[in-house]
């Protein structure tokens, strides 16, 4: 059976563990006008298929008139004991277990048959007004009766969901999952008996994410009340049509968020682009009555897209006019709708911060780069590493911030012509001097000199071999970028554009110019797709111009910071870049807490930007207990931290005591070592560290100085940011390790992993671990475990695992946060499975533990880290000039907000964003992808 109260679907399989039942379920869908099908042609009476002589099944079909709805049920008697827990009374039934929910016009008409046939059942919100009804049938199964097309609109509406709301095309507030919450408001209808089928394809270079986006698109238009198509072979199977313009069930799209590439393919289409292929292409819509298209691609994939929409009322009238279509045909599909998803690994979109594929792309640079280091520094050797980027240096310069490169050339602020090979020859020789043994090069594709003349890898090398006598080789990635499986942000990402696009092109009219859903600082936004295209050409036309700082002012907000980041954190200190000296500072760095993705990222960007703005880098080893009872504290030089950016958990230690060990001894080590300003690296403990110091002000003078944490934790806990440093990694460690039970658990077809994920008493990494895996059903401190939500749990696993009948891919996952219940734990939630599952599946345990702190920290964690390091330094040399050491913003809680970076005092913070007893922010971005996790699974939402 259905887990997911959805109509529309072709076939409801229900399973009988008895004779008894079989025949008591039989006569009950026979009472509510179900009729015994005949099987490939057989009449009814043999109807009845017995396989091995002992499972019976029965083929049930009911035909709606003109108002109701066609629906088959297929009947399985499958001896064993496997049955569903029966409705409590005393609540409303449809909360409490998954149901298949029927359009029925007159529910009045309803409530008389069942009360004249003695059929129990529920009605809401009463029984002289009814919107909805539910009975329970012998097996257990909830089913439901409904006056409305879709069960989960609002509004009292007859057949189809269609365009009927003004799309949003602002880059507004709206959060990822506002769309979630959003019902079916002000719908129109098509026609009496048509369904809206939504189609989506992917075309142009494949990128990691892109069956994510298939996945969510599907599934949510499935849970919308839509009919989901895929249009196979990009704007070839547009034009071809037939087969290559398939349905997708449900279960078509299981396993799809592990995959790379696009399972749908891509291909050039040169027909497309002629006005014959394009009426090709309407022609087979229609016929497969499809007028919304989710396009994912590039620029390029787009600009067609909204051209064939441009075309469409000419396209349809040419097709009525030669009889291609009936006008009944002509009437019902006069407008098409698009909605674009930006696939690129090149992050070349305007308009959006970050494209569907670009940082999977950049996590197969950086293991690249991060091997060739090895080889490199074993050789004394320089590598020059060509990434893709051909109008976009996003890689490149991500790439040379993660790695730790020496060099970088990008188009959009060129090398100046015949001064690049003297600043590179010189800058290499310099880091040579230090002790390097490396030399890492990172060159985009389309880098050229401020004369548009190419940079070629080849050219770098031919340079460094002559000049510097290096030792030089040059690596092409080429599409190993494009390969693997997408990431853990790709897939969280793709997956909340897909679902809003669904939402997208139900709230399309004719008039609403084509959106492109876009993400701009951690929101879901929708752009107008063409406006977005025009200022990406105008990024190229820029350079061609020669006017590189509107290329750079076209890009994302992140990608000049970025740049700049890296430029402070690799050069050698120039002594013109420091600051006078009564300004220079003794800035101290202290790891708190337990080890974190990022940390050693933070520490080396921090010395790094210190030594060349004249400031001294001071290493507190061990956490405050290091540094009060060993006095462990050294400074750091530039050459000391030169590996660190790739490097996990902490070179200096960490550990989760404060300075209230004590507080007037730390106070005199402060005065001791002349502590000008203090930098935390960690998560909630660095946080209460903060604040301690903070509040010790008052007494302790030497306290009065610039101070910030940047969070750093798994747990994403930190009050006054959205992301910490190390939740990256790990979502990306649970993302693997979830992969790879999952493939044990489909690999024994009837098996459920329940997995135990860190996170303390925050929910973020079983929330969107649970959205990034693909899970059945995700447990956090916020929601607590009851008995209720097990039982409806292990009801949703009885049915998917009956209607899957053992097919591949048909493992389950559930996530469970370490501190979700006290009395619930992973082994009694894994016994609970297995005694209720009756021997139908099985369930196991598994505990990743310390895997989920990673290896190496991802790229964003070292990217983002990078950033923080040198921003907090800039706001202690602010803090200096304007003497707000003593002041209570002086100490602050540095955190990524949207797209920027912000300073909040710690005092703020701690009063207004923070539930102190939990350790965890009062408002979590991320809270309502809970809901989209359980949609997505196949579970039963009211709207």
């Amino acid at each position: 059976m259905s887990g997911d109260a959805v109509h529309g679907i072709s076939c409801y399989s229900l399973v009988a563990n008895s004779e008894t039942a079989y025949d008591e379920t039989l006569t009950f869908y026979q009472k509510l006008g179900f009729q015994k099908m005949a099987f490939f042609g057989i009449s009814d009476t043999h109807n009845v298929r017995v396989c091995n002589n002992s499972v019976r099944e029965d083929w049930l079909h009911v035909r709606g008139d003109s108002d109701g709805e066609s629906a088959t049920l297929k009947l399985r008697y499958v001896p064993g004991e496997f049955s569903l827990s029966p409705v409590s009374e005393e609540t409303e039934w449809r909360g409490q277990k998954s149901s298949i929910v029927f359009y029925y016009p007159n529910l009045p008409e309803l409530v008389k048959k069942f009360s004249a046939a003695s059929i129990k059942f529920q009605s809401l919100p009463n029984e002289k007004k009814p919107d909805e009804i539910y009975v329970e049938d012998p097996l257990g199964n909830l089913v439901g009766f409904s006056d409305r097309y879709n069960p989960f609109a609002h509004a009292n509406m007859k057949k189809s969901v269609e365009s009927g709301v003004q799309s949003n095309m602002t880059s507004g507030t709206s959060t990822p999952l506002d769309s979630v919450k959003k019902a079916t408001e002000n719908v129109t209808t098509k026609a009496p008996g048509v369904k809206k089928k939504v189609a989506v394809m992917t075309s142009g270079g494949d990128a990691p994410g892109m069956n994510a986006a298939v996945r969510a698109v599907a599934r949510y238009a499935i849970h919308r009340g839509c009919d989901a198509f895929a249009v196979y072979e990009g704007y070839e199977g547009l034009v071809q049509g037939g087969d290559m313009i398939r349905q997708l069930q449900w279960a078509d799209v299981r396993g799809w968020l592990a995959e790379g590439g696009t399972l749908i393919g891509t291909a050039r289409c040169m027909s497309f682009r002629e006005r014959a292929g394009r009426l090709r292409a309407a022609k087979n819509l229609i016929s497969a009555g499809i007028d919304s298209l989710i396009v994912c691609g590039g620029d390029g994939s787009l600009t067609g897209a909204d051209l064939f929409r441009s075309d469409w009322p000419d396209l349809v009238q040419e097709l009525e006019d030669t009889k291609a279509i009936t006008v009944e045909q002509a009437n019902l599909y006069r407008h098409l709708t698009i909605v674009g998803l930006v696939g690129s690994i090149d992050n070349d979109m305007s308009s959006t911060d970050v494209t569907i594929g670009a940082f999977s792309s950049l996590h197969r640079i950086c293991e690249a780069v991060d091997s060739i280091s090895s080889t490199a520094i074993s050789h004394s050797r320089a590598f020059v590493v060509e990434v893709m980027g051909r109008h976009c240096g996003w890689l490149a310069v991500l790439a040379a911030l993660a790695t730790g490169a020496d060099f970088v050339f990008v188009p959009e602020r060129p090398a100046q012509v015949d001064k690049w090979q003297d600043e590179m020859c010189n800058a290499l020789s310099a880091f040579r001097k230090q002790g390097k043994r490396k030399s890492i090069i990172i060159v985009a594709e389309g880098a050229i000199d401020s004369e548009l003349n190419h940079i070629s890898a080849e050219d770098i090398k031919k340079l460094l071999s002559e000049r510097v006598h290096l030792d030089t080789r040059v690596t092409t990635l080429g599409h190993v970028q494009r390969g693997g499986i997408p990431c853990a942000y790709d897939r969280m990402l793709a997956t909340l554009q897909g679902v809003d696009a669904v939402d997208a092109v139900l709230s399309s009219t004719p008039e609403t110019p084509s959106p492109l859903i876009a993400i701009n600082g951690n929101k879901i936004n929708r752009k107008p797709l063409m406006e977005a295209v025009k200022l990406t050409h105008k990024v190229a036309d820029a350079i061609e111009k020669k006017d590189f700082a509107t290329a750079m002012d076209l890009r994302d907000p992140e990608f000049a910071d970025y740049l700049h980041t890296w430029e402070g954190t690799t050069f050698i200190q120039d002594v013109n870049n420091f600051v006078a000296p009564e300004e220079r500072m003794r800035v101290g760095i202290v790891h708190v807490g337990a080890p974190a993705g990022g940390m050693n990222s933070a520490t080396r960007a921090a010395v790094r930007y210190c030594l060349n703005r004249g400031h001294t880098p001071l290493a507190i080893d061990n956490g405050f207990s290091g540094f009060l009872r060993h006095d462990s504290i050294h400074e750091l030089s530039w050459i000391d931290v030169d590996e660190w950016c790739i490097r996990g958990g902490s070179e200096i230690g960490t550990n989760r005591d404060t300075p209230d060990l004590d507080m007037g001894h730390c106070a005199y080590k402060f005065q001791q070592h002349q502590i000008d300003g203090l930098i935390i690296v960690g998560g909630f403990e660095a946080f209460t560290a903060l604040s301690q110091l903070e509040h010790a002000r008052v007494n302790y003078p030497s306290f009065r100085i610039p101070m910030a944490i940047i969070p750093a934790t798994i747990s994403n806990n930190v009050p006054g940011t959205e992301f910490s440093l190390g939740c990256d990694t790990c979502l990306n460690s649970v993302m693997e390790y979830c992969d790879t039970i999952k493939q044990s658990a489909s690999a024994s077809r009837r098996r459920v992993f329940v997995c135990e994920v860190q996170g303390g008493k925050s929910g973020y990494v079983a929330t969107v671990g649970g959205l990034i895996t693909g899970a059945s059903a995700i447990y956090t401190p916020e929601d607590g475990i009851t008995l209720d939500m097990l039982r409806a749990d292990i009801d949703h696993l009885k049915q998917t695992f009956a209607m899957e009948a053992g097919r591949n891919r048909a493992g389950q996952l559930i996530l469970r946060n370490e501190c979700a219940s006290k009395v619930y734990t992973t082994d009694v939630i894994g016994d609970i499975i297995s005694e209720e599952a009756h021997h139908r599946f099985s369930a196991r345990t598994a505990i990743p533990g310390h895997v989920q702190q990673g290896g190496n920290p991802t790229p964003m964690d070292r990217a983002r880290a990078a950033r923080l390091a040198m921003r907090t330094i800039r706001f202690f040399e602010n803090c200096r000039a304007n003497n707000l050491g003593a002041e209570t913003g002086s100490a602050a809680v540095i955190g990524i907000r949207g797209t920027g970076v912000t300073f909040t005092p710690v005092a703020e913070v701690e009063s207004n964003e923070t539930e102190i007893e939990q350790r965890r922010p009062k408002n979590a971005w991320w809270r309502g992808m809970h809901e989209l996790v359980n949609i997505l699974a196949g579970k039963t939402f009211s709207a």
